[in-house]
Order: structure tokens, then C-alpha cells, then sequence
């Protein structure tokens, strides 16, 4: 039974359903892409985000959409597609770039490109270059593209930066329940009529799909990932990215493909559940996020850090705190570089923490606690 999902404004494209299939982890092979794409297609979903740098997933969807319009009778026409570009290259070099994916894609346009990863403040003076604005001119012309967006995965005031910089119609942003950080932003860019994707909001949002008992208990009755999810699109976030590897990955988008309402009394309750749980456990040594901490003299990403040592103890998400934090100076710009072991205790932060936190005492145990062998990310 396909789900009629109703479809939401996405930048001066075309509109997209609410939840986005994030296509990194169907890349195995042509036959699961192929799956994947086709349930998608019954959960309402018709917007499918890619890029060049996932193995051979752009192949794999070119490949897939023709035998859904050949076998299935699933219109390539109903797919909206997003790709992206690294933000690095002369024009010649990024147009090569592009005539490769519309050659894997099997399409003659691409519906949303995103400029993938302006992490620094490099990138996006790179993209008001001369030769990225003759690009993007070029794209539009040509009517290769309909409209030019941005990911991040920076500091809010680069991502600020990039949203007033009236280049982009979309955003790619890390929109998360346990990290709100840059909900504002979002909002500011909704307001904008700028599209709002939010990534990887059950992986990279704490291992949702894998609560521990701690987290389950205080979700009550709702799956963990089905109050995140809930919680962004309250928000007003356009599409959420679900990175799919089977069926039952489907389950919870396909209940929520129409609830972009309101969040209810229910919903509400059992997020404040999931709060109190997390300030019981974690009692006066919570890291509000509120940044007075900040700038660290060291360079040291201290609400980030402490912000994992809330999800590991707070929420219980230990396997996640620990695989993101083992990823610190392990992953260039897409990530931080410095972690908890670098603190030289200067106490600098200790006088502007307002919730009177013993800030470097903090980062060495979420460092003791936390550090441990690093794992293979998925893709670089």
C-alpha cells in the first residue's frame, strides 16, 4: 500500500516529502539500491539525497529508477533528486564533476546540488569566488540544476554566515533532538523560504534506532527515533534523512509521513520525561550548552565534548558518545579536532561557566571515560 504522503516546499524547487532517503547506506549493490529506493517509494517518500563521494550509489540510483519505471511503473518524473559537490575545484573541474553524476544519475537535471561540507571559512569564501559563481550561473543556464544549496557540518557562525549570504534557496544542517544547537538557524533559513534537511537525525542524533533500556523507558510509548523525529518536524524542519538498509526502517517514517503538526500533551510529556531523566543522572555536572565557556584558549570543543558526556550518561547512549568522540582529529574538517585530553587546565572556563561546572575535571573524565579504538566511518 503506497502511503499519500502530502509534499512540502523545498527552496524554489520542487517539494519533497518529510522524510528524505539518505542514500549512503544502500550502496552495497544495485539490487539493494533497487529495494530500498522501491520501499521508499510505498512509504511516501520521493526525494532521494546522494553524492558522488558514496562509493557507487549515484550509479546504483541511475540504475534503480530505471528498472522501477521499466518493472514497477514507478514514473522517474515523481523522483526529486538531491546531489552534491565537494567545495574545492576550478570551473572546469566542477562542471566535470557534474556531467559525471547526470551520466550515473541516467537524468538531464538534477533537482537540489548541494556544496558538500562548508566546514570552514575557506569554503565558503571559495564558493564566493568568481569561478564557483560562474559554476553555479553555468548550471542554471544550461538548466543542468534548479537550485544550489549548502551541507555543513561548521560552527553556527559559519552556517549564519552562508544562510545571509542570499547564494543558496536549501540546507543541509545537523538538526538533532539531543542537539538543538542549531535549531534556530533552521528556523532562520525556514524563514527565508531557504529548504531544511536535517541529517542523519537517527544516527548521528545518538544511535537512535539503538536505545539503551535507560532511553527506551523514558520514550514510553514511543520509540526513541519516533519522538526525535516527532520533535523536528514540529519544528517546521522540511525533510528529515533516513538512511535506510532494510524494510523496517520504514516503519516509523511511514506513520509520520503526514505529521508535521503540532507536537501533542503526550508528546510533550514524555520529552520532558526524557529531560528530567537525563538532569536526575546527571545532576551538577550538566552541561547546559549555553556556551559561556567559549573561546577555550586550547581550541578545545568543550560543549561538544560535554555534550557527548550528557547523552553517555544522561540518555545512557554509550556506544554512540564513544564512536563520536573517538572520531575527534580523526576526520579533518567534518569533525573537531582536539579532544578532552588536550585541556592544560588553565581554569579559564571555570570563571565563566554560570552553572559554576569544574569544566577541566569534566573533559578528563568524559576523556577517561569515553576514548577508546576508533571505528571505520562509512564512506572516507
Amino acid at each position: 500500500m503506497i502511503i499519500n504522503s502530502k509534499k512540502r516546499p523545498f527552496g524554489i524547487g520542487s517539494k519533497v516529502s518529510a522524510f528524505t532517503l539518505g542514500t549512503m547506506r544502500a550502496a552495497d549493490s544495485p539490487e539493494k539500491m533497487y529495494e530500498i529506493i522501491k520501499q521508499a517509494y510505498y512509504a511516501g517518500i520521493n526525494h532521494i539525497e546522494t553524492a558522488p563521494s558514496y562509493g557507487k550509489a549515484e550509479y546504483f540510483i541511475g540504475e534503480a529508477l530505471y528498472k522501477l519505471e521499466k518493472i514497477d511503473n514507478i514514473n522517474r518524473l515523481e523522483w526529486i533528486i538531491t546531489s552534491k559537490i565537494l567545495p574545492k575545484g576550478n570551473i572546469d573541474e566542477l562542471k566535470n564533476n557534474l556531467y559525471r553524476s547526470l551520466k550515473a544519475l541516467k537524468v538531464k537535471k538534477i533537482n537540489n546540488l548541494a556544496i558538500h561540507g562548508i566546514n570552514l571559512n575557506e569554503h565558503l569564501e571559495w564558493v564566493y569566488s568568481g569561478e564557483v559563481r560562474k559554476f553555479i550561473s553555468w548550471t542554471k543556464d544550461m538548466k543542468f540544476v534548479d537550485q544550489i544549496g549548502f551541507s555543513s557540518h561548521g560552527s553556527y557562525e559559519l552556517i549564519n554566515n552562508a544562510i545571509d549570504s542570499d547564494i543558496f534557496n536549501f540546507c543541509n544542517l545537523h538538526l538533532h533532538l539531543f542537539d538543538k544547537s542549531k535549531i534556530p538557524l533552521a528556523k532562520k533559513a525556514l524563514k527565508k523560504n531557504m529548504g531544511v534537511l536535517a541529517i542523519s537525525p537517527a544516527d548521528k542524533g545518538g544511535k537512535l534506532y539503538a536505545p539503551s533500556n535507560i532511553l527506551e523507558e523514558a520514550s514510553e510509548p514511543f520509540h526513541p527515533l519516533e519522538i526525535a523525529y516527532r520533535f523536528l518536524l514540529a519544528n517546521g524542519i522540511t525533510t528529515l534523512s533516513l538512511g535506510a538498509r532494510k524494510a523496517e526502517d520504514f516503519e516509523i517514517p511511514r506513520r509520520l509521513a503526514n505529521a508535521t503538526n503540532q507536537l501533542t500533551n503526550l508528546e510533550l510529556k514524555v520529552l520532558s520525561t526524557i529531560n528530567n531523566q537525563a538532569d536526575k543522572r546527571l545532576g551538577s555536572t550538566k552541561c547546559e550548552q549555553c556556551r559561556a565557556c567559549m573561546p577555550c584558549p586550547s581550541e578545545i570543543p568543550i560543549p561538544e565534548i560535554l555534550r557527548l558526556r550528557n547523552i553517555s550518561i544522561g540518555h545512557g547512549q554509550i556506544e554512540f558518545a564513544k564512536e563520536r568522540y573517538n572520531l575527534i582529529g580523526r576526520a579533518g574538517h567534518w569533525w573537531e579536532s582536539k579532544n578532552g585530553n588536550d585541556c592544560n587546565e588553565c581554569n579559564l572556563c571555570i570563571s565563566k561557566c554560570p552553572h559554576n561546572l569544574n569544566i577541566p575535571e569534566l573533559l578528563i573524565d568524559t576523556h577517561s571515560s569515553l576514548s577508546d579504538k576508533p571505528k571505520r566511518r562509512l564512506w572516507g
